[in-house]
């Protein structure tokens, strides 16, 4: 399972998307936008948009969601129970 996370400096909806991947102990890749402008054109290219946090799993993104998105995703897909 293959999981990045594009984030921003100072966005509680990251803050609180990281804070439920740790919780809930999934791996996952961190890829701050703010600070490396790689990452924020790779955001873009992925999502077609630049708003964080923008998940992608296995290929699938969820882009500007939240942690109660992340879940959902996750339990869908029988990573979290």
């Amino acid at each position: 399972m293959d999981i990045t996370i594009y984030t921003k400096r100072g966005c509680p909806w990251c803050d609180g998307a990281r804070t439920f991947l740790k919780e809930s102990k999934v791996e996952f890749k961190e890829k701050e936008v703010l600070g490396n402008s790689k990452y924020f054109d790779e955001l873009r290219e992925v999502s077609g948009q630049d708003k964080a946090p923008t998940m992608v799993i296995d290929g699938e993104v969820l882009a500007d969601t939240d942690a109660d998105e992340i879940e959902a995703s996750l339990r869908q897909k029988g990573i979290i129970s």
